[in-house]
């Protein structure tokens, strides 16, 4: 999982350019197979789901050459709110910067309305948030793909909250959600609990190697 891009990093946020592409690199030199969560069930060797979250405009501007370069895919987790009003000081995507992403290397998926964690809202609450995310998104002519990105990957673990988020889940018709699990996930797999491997802005290209083996390991 990655946020966002710059020339060089500045923060745990933010992954270098050259540190993206040595990554990048990587994986093509070891024939993973990128792909898609509309391809998850095709089975392929070395498979990995390359994600960002919340469309700064950095990923638009740095992102397709990328990708096209080393022929990978990449998932975008747009919270829409933030395409509508801004997040902080950041500069972000607009939503036709969305619509004209390359759909043979970007995936556009979900990550809430508003970005609120969800352990604090009602499940009326989180199903209101998450249509109205669809709706924009559909209102804006963007293709998108029903998966959820919890935001700061916060969501109800336990008990009744947990079913009923669940349910709500299954009942909007989401096909998977990912939180930050920092291990690696092997499919199939809890579909509403798939975990994703966070990949920092300073992480050495020895470090992002093990990350992709045993995920987050404590000596980090």
């Amino acid at each position: 999982m990655y946020h966002q891009i710059g020339e060089k990093s500045t923060d745990d946020l933010m992954v270098s350019l050259d540190n993206l592409e040595r990554q990048f690199k990587y994986l093509k030199d070891k024939n993973y197979t990128s792909k898609f969560f509309s391809e998850i069930n095709i089975p392929t060797r070395n498979s990995i789901i390359l994600t960002f979250d919340d469309g700064y405009k950095n990923n638009f501007d740095y992102l397709p050459s990328l990708l096209e370069k080393y022929n990978l895919k990449a998932v975008i987790f747009i919270p829409t709110k933030f395409i509508q009003e801004g997040y902080k000081d950041y500069p972000m995507m607009t939503f036709e910067d969305i619509r004209t992403l390359d759909p043979n290397y970007f995936e556009i998926a979900l990550h809430t309305h508003a970005h609120e964690n969800l352990r604090t809202l009602t499940p009326e609450e989180i199903e209101k948030d998450l249509e109205t995310n669809m709706q924009i998104l559909n209102d804006h002519h963007i293709r998108y793909k029903k998966v959820l990105a919890y935001p700061y990957g916060k969501y109800p673990k336990k008990g009744e909250d947990k079913k009923k988020l669940f349910f709500t889940l299954k009942k909007l018709g989401i096909n998977f959600a990912v939180r930050i699990g920092n291990r690696v996930n092997y499919y199939p797999s809890k579909k509403y609990e798939l975990c994703r491997i966070d990949i920092k802005g300073d992480d050495s290209i020895e470090k992002f190697k093990l990350k992709l083996i045993f995920g987050k390991l404590k000596l980090f």
